[in-house]
């Protein structure tokens, strides 16, 4: 059975190659795999983000704590399940399975995220997000809330396209609808 993205991209190379392609065409053509980049980004963060904290769950408590907007004990809810919650939006992201979502959802953290650090920012905390593992206080101007803002505002874009256009190479969504159909 053949891939319908990369059937679609032949079909568009050849009609570029023609001279008839429009910009359309030529995002059509490349839609598919600029997806499968956005997938590899946004689910490969998530990846990243909760395998350093999965085992070390005190650590990613504190990180939440240390933004003190919950009380303690949902804090530390948070932080415990954060990673696990991470690491399965992740896998789902990566593998293309439900991508439009999986982005959504991956969409809706990333400005959460974007939101308490702004937060943190706004208010005079001095913390490290604690995004990719360790997290709590830090030392006076050792933090890193504008690179920190605008890393999550490129996995917001990612979660954009995949929002924008679901339908990426190479992802079990196109696996699965070829094998119903």
């Amino acid at each position: 059975m053949n891939d319908p993205a990369v059937d679609e991209q032949t079909r568009l190379s050849r009609q570029e190659n023609s001279g008839d392609a429009t910009a359309g065409d030529r995002l059509a053509r490349y839609s598919p795999w600029i997806g499968l980049v956005a997938r590899f980004v946004l689910g490969g963060a998530f990846l990243l983000a909760g395998f350093s904290k999965i085992f070390t769950p005190l650590t990613s408590a504190r990180s939440v704590q240390a933004y003190q907007i919950f009380p303690f004990e949902v804090a530390a809810v948070i932080g415990y399940a954060l990673p696990v919650v991470e690491i399965a939006l992740g896998l789902l992201i990566v593998s293309g399975l439900f991508t439009r979502w999986t982005a959504l959802l991956g969409t809706v953290i990333m400005v959460i995220f974007i939101i308490g650090i702004a937060s943190a920012w706004a208010r005079g905390l001095t913390i490290d997000c604690g995004c990719f593992g360790d997290g709590g206080f830090v030392e006076p101007g050792k933090t890193k809330y504008p690179q920190d803002i605008a890393r999550d505002v490129v996995f917001v874009a990612a979660g954009a396209w995949l929002l924008w256009r679901p339908v990426t190479a190479l992802s079990l969504d196109a696996w699965l609808s070829r094998r119903a159909g």
